[in-house]
Formats: C-alpha cells, structure tokens, sequence
C-alpha cells in the first residue's frame, strides 16, 4: 500500500510539472501576443485562426506528429500541452483588453501616461479577470490531456489510467483520473486565489 501511495505520489509530481511548464510556457507567449493583437487588429484574424488550429487536431495525433521531430518523453508532451494551452490564453487576453472602454484608455493618455504604462497600470489590471479565465481554462485542459503523455513515456498519471484499460482494472484507472481531477480542481482553485490577490481594490469593488 505505501509503495502504490508513493508511486501515484511520484506520477503526480511528474503530472503538475509537464501541466506547469506547459501553462508557463503558454502564459509567456499568450498574453504578450494576446496584448499584440489588441494594437494590430487586422492580424488578430489570422493568429488566432493559426493558434485554433492546434485545437482542431486530436490530441493522439499531434503526439504522433511530433514524435519524428522530438522522439519520445517529456519534450513532445510539452509542446503539445503548450500549443494546446495558447488558444484559451491568446483569445482571452486579446477580449480582455479588446473590452476595455476607450473612454478610460484616453484620459489615461490625456494624463501624459505612455502606451506601456497603460498596458501595465491600466489595461492589463481591468482585463486581468478574463486573462485569468483562460489561463484557467487552459490550466484544466493541460491537466486532463497530460494523462496521454503516458503513452509517449513522459511518464504522469495517465500510466495508471492506460495500466488500467489494458488489464481491465477498475482501481488502477481510479488511481490515475481521481488524482488528476483533484489536481484540477486544486490547481484552478490556487488560480483563483491569484487572481483575488492580484485583482486591485478599485475593480474588485466595481466587478
């Protein structure tokens, strides 16, 4: 019993770190680009279209894909979980900021503010509600396609799951979904609390 405690202890710290590397990676990327976006409208059809079409392969089959490329292990899964984990983060930030009134965004410049100060002290703290909702969309989408990673040897909870199908055991699956969706749950939780503390006093009373 404490080595199978251990072992699922093991595959779910081997999961949170493919899922977090992922989700950083993606957060890096998506919110400056999503920020992007919102300053060159005209290109903001063409890379979300580009970024969307990530989500319209099958997950097996990107794995497959990037096989030849990167061989197996954990580098495959990773790029996949990133490129899977963008779009949410991409099109949030760009509605986030895209949402935000006019009104405000010029007095900030009739005020001498500069395009960054606004972006930062501005725009980003009134969008910050739905950037963090993609990143959360995408924390528990990473975390639910981080179980195939299993089948490319990167290792995670997903080795419980498919151990289970293939010998038709009930435990051993529950072993790896159980612990997942309490990653999940726990991960999106934390989130939330982040956004609470990042959220400034003003917009917390607005919203």
């Amino acid at each position: 019993m404490t080595e199978t405690l251990a072992a699922v202890g093991i595959a779910t710290l081997e999961h949170l770190e493919l899922t977090a590397l992922a989700l950083v990676m993606a957060a890096l990327i998506g919110v400056p680009l999503g920020a992007y976006l919102t300053r060159f409208r005209e290109l903001s059809g063409p890379v979300l279209g580009l970024v969307g079409v990530f989500q319209t392969i099958p997950s097996l089959a990107l794995l497959g894909l990037l096989i030849p490329v990167l061989g197996i292990g954990a580098k495959p899964a990773l790029v996949a979980l990133y490129l899977y984990a963008l779009l949410p983060i991409v099109r949030n930030t760009f509605a986030g900021l895209d949402s935000i009134d006019p009104a405000v965004l010029d007095a900030a410049r009739g005020m001498g503010m500069r395009e960054r100060q606004i972006l930062v002290r501005i725009s980003l703290p009134l969008a910050l509600p739905v950037v963090m909702g993609g990143i959360r969309t995408s924390t528990v989408m990473c975390v639910g396609l981080a179980t195939l990673a299993a089948l490319i040897g990167a290792g995670g909870l997903g080795r419980f799951i498919f151990r289970g199908i293939s010998m038709v055991d009930s435990e051993q699956i529950m072993m790896g979904a159980v612990p997942a969706a309490l990653l999940a749950l726990l991960l999106d939780g934390l989130l939330g609390l982040l956004e609470r503390r990042l959220l400034p006093r003003g917009v917390r009373r607005g919203s």
